[in-house]
């Protein structure tokens, strides 16, 4: 559910007051409308180009293309909490706007013709392509856009109630016009992240139940189709025939396949020998041992396998362990602090992850918005309106991560995690470390990959070492997301991915209020005031530069209150895939295009 938001705000001309009878009156002025928006105005394509720089227009259409996924599935609805949802479903839907892949912040119309935001920046409009259609023909109108804000935000994922929460309504003009309204004007990405919405047929939902996670095949506007789906098993998409889309230039040398197919198995070892095999054709390698060590001999005995590293600028977030902090051990922040200790990042990576990673110390990792050496500049003053009630050291120091020799020798950091939690009133009695009340400290890591068992079993080591009782428990994919919207774990593996443009989601992620919503991507249950006042700088920021010194901030008091161990990232796409796919010669800066700007390679 979660998804990477590289769409922001540029603010365009006037909005005059508005009737039901506005939309005769704004064609006649259709200048003050753009095809494009941007937070800060740097549009790169004006408004009649033909294509993105990226794609490859002349890409050969046909084909078949089958991909791999890991678990199960058990709903073709993943617009609400219940199910799992089958892995591809953005195909058969469209949303208002389309980003492009090689500019941080700009999208463009796809459902959406044209866009016009207020002077004020109370509200947008969005005058719809008459032309869009859904499946069975019948038209795509602002009826169904208002219908699909209502319902998410009513009946929808929690998600969306946070995302789309400084929205206050959307409002029908006419058949082929809709207006949002917006609750404040200092909120300046909302109107692209209205424009992210993928947008739901309401005549065909009046016939069925949207609170279902069943099997029934969803009407879409998209240029693919449902053709068949075995739940658990796999999931067969079709290209729609003259989609009425196809031509827009968002859309040339886009889905070029005629077949997508997605395979599910149970572990990924086993995904990884299908893929010599040949029984499917392409793998986003996130394994470090299996990139180092698996493909060797598959590409000694044949010319038709590759194997390629391609370089990227994309945020990369933050990977990490996460504490449970409505679990009462981990309420306590010298406790938290301590446990980063007992992580050896440098040991895993030397042995086990073959050096490929780099160690992560921000949540924002790999970008400008990344907290880094002391506060400076405009960062620092706002952090100084907190300074009496932020820890000091955030002024004075660094966060710091361990750090070790890598030989394995891990006492130099134990000795340190025993010093601070002595000094906390930790006691360890009969090899166990028991807090202040006398309670044994002693907690679950709950995981869904097996092949994280290998990294998990040291850092257990370590923590028993440290008088700690730990334990590992592997579950299967519904099991996982159950336990994690119901938040009913004690330490998990976090992979928070984040934007070029951070803004609505990280309310989502991170406030007090979320916290206590079951199935928001609060998983660490953070409540914190100064947080929650940064993410609304964040989201309210009026420039660039703004943005960039509020992350920082939020930033540097997320790790200040060591909520989590950070890993690790890399900064490179490690793909492997037979040669019957191909890609353009040169990829955009910010997205791999996969697999909607690759083709079937007509020569293998």
């Amino acid at each position: 559910m979660y998804k990477l938001k590289n769409l922001l705000l540029f603010i365009f001309s006037s909005l005059t007051i508005f009737s039901m009878n506005i939309n005769e009156n704004l064609l006649s002025n259709d200048l003050s409308f753009t095809h494009a928006i941007s937070m800060y105005g740097d549009i790169k394509y004006g408004k009649k180009f033909k294509h993105f720089n990226y794609v490859n227009p002349l890409a050969p259409k046909g084909g078949k293309i089958k991909l791999a996924e890991r678990g199960t599935f058990d709903s073709l609805n993943q617009f609400i909490l219940k199910g799992i949802p089958a892995a591809g479903l953005d195909y058969i839907y469209q949303s208002l706007l389309k980003q492009s892949l090689d500019e941080p912040f700009t999208a463009y119309g796809l459902i959406a013709d044209k866009i016009m935001i207020s002077e004020d920046m109370t509200s947008v409009i969005f005058l719809l392509n008459p032309n869009a259609k859904w499946h069975d023909q019948k038209p795509l109108t602002a009826e169904d856009v208002k219908w699909t804000f209502d319902t998410l935000i009513s009946k929808g994922h929690p998600y969306y109630k946070s995302y789309f929460s400084d929205i206050k309504n959307a409002e029908i003009v006419d058949n082929t016009t809709i207006k949002f309204n917006f609750k404040k004007s200092t909120n300046r990405e909302l109107s692209l992240i209205i424009g992210q919405i993928k947008i739901l047929p309401k005549h065909f939902w009046k016939k069925n139940n949207f609170n279902s996670s069943g099997l029934t095949i969803p009407l879409g506007s998209g240029p693919y189709k449902i053709l068949k789906a075995d739940p658990g098993k796999m999931i067969l998409y079709k290209k729609i025939k003259d989609h009425w889309a196809k031509d827009l230039p968002v859309n040339l040398g886009y889905n070029n396949f005629e077949y997508i197919q997605y395979d599910y198995y149970r572990d990924s070892y086993v995904m990884i020998e299908a893929l010599k095999a040949g029984e499917y054709d392409f793998r986003h390698e996130n394994i470090s041992k299996e990139w180092a060590t698996s493909y060797e001999k598959i590409l000694r005995d044949t010319e038709s396998f590759i194997k390629e590293e391609i370089d990227h600028e994309l945020p990369q977030g933050m990977q990490a362990f996460i504490f449970n902090l409505r679990k009462k051990i981990f309420k306590d922040v010298n406790l938290r602090k301590a446990l980063n200790y007992a992580f050896d990042f440098e040991w895993t990576n030397k042995v086990l992850f073959y050096n490929q990673y780099t160690r992560t110390k921000s949540y924002f990792s790999n970008s400008t918005l990344a907290s880094s050496e002391i506060p400076k500049g405009r960062e620092l003053e706002i952090l100084k309106k907190y300074k009496d009630i932020l820890p000091k050291e955030i002024f004075t120091k660094p966060y710091e991560v361990s750090v070790n020799d890598g030989t394995g020798n891990n006492r130099k950091n134990l000795r340190l995690a025993q010093k601070i939690l002595k000094e906390s009133g930790y006691l360890v009695k009969n090899n166990r470390l028991t807090n202040k009340e006398g309670e044994q400290i002693e907690f679950e890591i709950l995981l869904v990959a097996p092949a994280f068992e290998r990294i998990v079993s040291p850092f257990m080591s370590n923590l028993n070492k440290l008088g700690i009782k730990s334990s590992m428990r592997i579950v299967d994919t519904a099991q996982y997301k159950n336990r994690l919207d119901n938040f009913d774990f004690d330490m998990m593996v976090m992979a928070r991915g984040q934007s070029l443009s951070p803004g609505n989601e990280q309310k989502n992620f991170w406030s007090s209020i979320s916290a206590g919503i079951k199935g928001s991507f609060n998983w660490i249950g953070i409540k914190n005031i100064v947080i929650d006042d940064l993410i609304e700088m964040v989201i309210q920021a009026p420039d660039r530069q703004e943005l960039i010194a509020s992350t920082k901030a939020l930033d540097r008091v997320l790790l200040s209150n060591h909520y989590l161990i950070p890993h690790w990232h890399i900064k490179k796409w490690r793909l492997a895939y037979w040669n019957k796919i191909k890609r353009p010669q040169y990829l955009p800066k910010y997205g791999l295009g996969f697999p909607q700007i690759w083709w079937h390679n007509e020569k293998n």
